[in-house]
């Protein structure tokens, strides 16, 4: 068969050689074959037809107009899920090696005739332009702190030219969490760019109902650091694909550190934000240039942060509660029928009262919960044991599982109420005292089988009576004496 790179070759020995024999000789061709090709001035490659007919039956002849209709309603169905439908309308008739006869029909189609595809056009990115803000789920990595899984998500700061990146951690999409990472990513970077995108993010963006574009804390963030916002269109998620593709890439660099650090666990929560802050930073290693480029046009910080909290006036009711964000918290009795202001952070809640921050308390993450504090309501409730047997949330009144043993066994032997009673003495002493000398004390009295009461409690903690820890395990040693008189009798036989 002869080849492109003999017909190229005899093509350039035409215009040196006198005898064209020769000059087809030195190709390896017969010198009526190079007559043909010189004539034809094409090389073999050019001269091959397609073929145009088919080797053998097409297996889905008979069925691919339905197959077309199909595609044409639903053209996101998979050809596994319409080969699956074959089978189960005509059993038998279509063997599993012939997926890929059908895959290759229906990817041909799609080419050809199937549905216009989304055209992602490249963009210009400007230095200093543009900063692009989204929050990212981390629980698939499997991180844990001592040993207790860390479900968590990461505020993601990114800048469309250079792709310098920080993050915050967080556990909701809240406005908090977002005002949070923003300004903590604006400090890191040393000033502030032009314009700041996010999705459609509740916290940042109005309904389409409302007038105003963007929510009034988010505006009021956006006008304190001088910064224009702008969010995506509704589901084109595309608009914001610098961080949405430094989301990816970044977990992805995470996992490969966490693989390289041998383990997932970190004793404390500073352990992993170190980690993570020095993960950032080999990630940004390899884009200073850029970022100087970015850093010369970039506006200067403001002069101070802006606080990153919500303030609510609530006043505190009968049951010493206050609801926040869907969330139920138990205060001060001291506050009750008063005016307070709380200051609902990213991760916890401050209770303000007469311009004094008198109290702070954990964010509750989600919605329907609620967070009681027994030494708040402790005086009343001892004061009105009948009303603990049917609280709404007595299950706060057992700090440990001891403290729920106590009182199961208590109900046992004596009526509800009066069960309540004595066990209420028993929480009022560790509200007063110590919950841990408290728990002790119920751990001995329960492991020995002693009668549960607030004297019994109560002597055992004035007499400081350790506790055996489940790892103390003392085996006695072993005498030998015995064996070795059995073996002087055994080789004396």
């Amino acid at each position: 068969m002869v080849t492109d790179q003999q017909v190229r070759r005899l093509f350039k020995l035409i215009q040196s050689e006198k005898n064209f024999g020769i000059a087809a000789m030195k190709t390896g061709m017969d010198e009526k074959t190079a007559r043909k090709y010189r004539k034809m001035c094409k090389l073999p490659s050019e001269l091959k037809q397609e073929n145009n007919w088919r080797t053998r039956k097409d297996p889905f002849g008979d069925v691919w107009d339905s197959i077309k209709g199909m595609l044409s309603i639903n053209p996101g169905l998979e050809t596994k899920t319409i080969f699956e439908d074959l089978q189960r309308k005509e059993p038998g008739r279509f063997a599993d090696g012939q997926l890929r006869t059908l895959q290759r029909r229906i990817k041909n189609w799609r080419a050809t005739e199937g549905p216009a595809k989304e055209i992602f056009f490249a963009q210009i990115h400007k230095p200093g332009e543009l900063c692009q803000s989204d929050f990212t789920h981390m629980d698939k990595l499997g991180v844990s702190i001592d040993g207790v899984p860390f479900d968590h998500m990461i505020y993601h700061f990114v800048l469309t030219y250079s792709n310098w990146e920080a993050g915050t951690i967080c556990f909701s999409e809240s406005f908090e969490s977002l005002s949070h990472g923003l300004q903590n990513a604006l400090w890191e970077l040393g000033g502030i760019p032009h314009h700041h995108r996010t999705d459609r993010l509740g916290s940042a963006v109005n309904k389409e109902t409302n007038p105003e574009e963007f929510t009034r804390r988010y505006q009021d963030i956006m006008d304190h650091y001088r910064l224009t916002p702008c969010k995506t269109n509704p589901y084109s998620p595309n608009e914001n694909g610098d961080v949405e593709q430094r989301n990816y890439r970044f977990k992805k660099a995470v996992d490969q550190a966490l693989l390289l650090r041998a383990h997932r666990n970190f004793k404390d929560r500073k352990e992993y934000e170190d980690f993570l802050s020095k993960l950032f930073g080999q990630l940004n290693a390899g884009r200073k240039d850029r970022l100087a480029e970015e850093l010369e046009v970039l506006h200067r910080l403001p002069k101070r942060r802006i606080d990153s909290c919500k303030k609510l006036d609530l006043k505190v009711g009968p049951g010493c509660t206050i609801r926040v964000n869907h969330n139920v918290y138990s205060v001060s009795s001291r506050l009750i029928g008063e005016k307070i202001q709380v200051r609902l952070y990213m991760e916890c809640l401050e209770i303000w009262y007469g311009q004094k921050k008198v109290d702070t308390l954990p964010r509750l993450r989600g919605e329907g919960k609620h967070k009681i504090n027994y030494r708040h309501i402790i005086d009343s409730l001892v004061r009105k044991p009948g009303a603990f047997e049917n609280y709404r949330y007595r299950d706060a009144m057992f700090p440990t599982s001891r403290f729920r043993i106590a009182y199961d066994g208590l109900k046992e032997r004596y009526t509800a109420q009066s069960a309540a009673s004595r066990y209420l003495k028993i929480l009022y002493l560790a509200a007063k005292d110590s919950e841990v000398a408290v728990d002790i004390a119920l751990t001995v009295l329960i492991n020995e089988s002693r009668e549960i009461s607030k004297d019994a409690v109560q002597g055992l903690m004035e007499s400081n009576t350790p506790i055996a820890r489940p790892d103390d395990i003392h085996i006695p040693a072993v005498d030998l004496t015995s064996y070795d008189k059995l073996f002087k009798e055994c080789t004396s036989l």
